[in-house]
């Protein structure tokens, strides 16, 4: 146990004591079966999974599908019941640098172009921006039958959705993570005196979006910035949202039944993302 346990050496485990499995009892799976070990995931995988797909499109040729990280796992409704959640969602990536650039000039002195104290007014409008609730089709999903077996009767197009879906009770804060975008400061560098004002300072955003909702983060984030602020990507990445059908997911759901005949799988957006 350590760094990664979770996060995710677990499911290499697995991936390795399946292949192991299929290999000692001469197990032919119907279709080629395609196991990617990839560097660089917690950095947006320009090193791994990017650099694969750009440099070494031939390895994937004839793959349909692709099975990775997120979801699998149980949440507990109540003693009995369990959602496992079966991700066909997840938000893109938008982590950026802001760049305020003012007049530099001693501490001592007034200064109404001070790049410190506009960049940290931009990033306190970010961090207190709150996004509107935006239900994509996994999350609306996955509320609909957590209420169904719970019995509430929900109304997903509440003008208050945040109260209704308060009737949820612990689902609904699971939940709240993929109800919107999400912009978050995250750090922020400037100066090397006390006494002397820089004319220039940078932070990073950690932006994260729906799919279909990328241009109304963009939007935001712009809006919110003071004109001396510049904005620009240091990782963006697409959001992705696919159908929860068709035999691949026919196949988890029957897995999932077959150990856990009271749980209940459902589809699933990834509030993070992945490579």
């Amino acid at each position: 146990w350590g760094r990664g346990a979770i996060d995710m050496k677990d499911t290499v485990a697995v991936m390795l004591a399946t292949a192991r499995h299929f290999a000692r009892t001469g197990t032919r799976p119907a279709r080629e079966i395609v196991l990617a070990f990839l560097a660089d995931e917690e950095a947006g995988g320009r090193f791994g999974a990017h650099w694969l797909v750009e440099h070494r499109p031939e390895l994937f040729a004839g793959v349909t599908e692709a099975i990775g990280e997120g979801g699998g796992f149980s949440y507990a409704l109540d003693d009995t019941r369990r959602l496992y959640p079966i991700e066909n969602a997840q938000r893109g990536m938008a982590w950026m640098e802001l760049t305020a650039s003012g007049r530099a000039g001693h501490g001592s002195s007034p200064n109404d172009e001070n790049a410190v104290t506009d960049l940290a007014e931009s990033l306190t409008r970010i961090g207190r921006h709150t996004f509107p609730v935006r239900l994509i089709e996994p999350v609306r999903a996955l509320l609909a039958e957590a209420a169904r077996l719970q019995g509430v009767d929900l109304d997903l197009n509440a003008e208050d959705l945040d109260a209704e879906l308060a009737k949820l009770g612990h689902v609904a804060d699971f939940m709240q993570v993929v109800l919107r975008n999400s912009a978050n400061p995250t750090m922020f560098t400037a100066g090397y005196q006390t006494n002397v004002i820089p004319g220039r300072a940078t932070a990073r955003v950690d932006g994260r979006f729906l799919p279909g909702h990328e241009q109304e983060l963009i939007d935001t984030i712009d809006a919110l910035l003071l004109p001396s602020v510049s904005r620009e990507w240091v990782n963006h990445d697409i959001a992705m949202e696919t159908s929860f059908d068709g035999p691949l997911v026919d196949a988890m759901c029957a897995a999932v039944r077959a150990e856990d005949p009271d749980g209940h799988p459902v589809p699933y957006c990834n509030p993070g993302g992945t490579d």
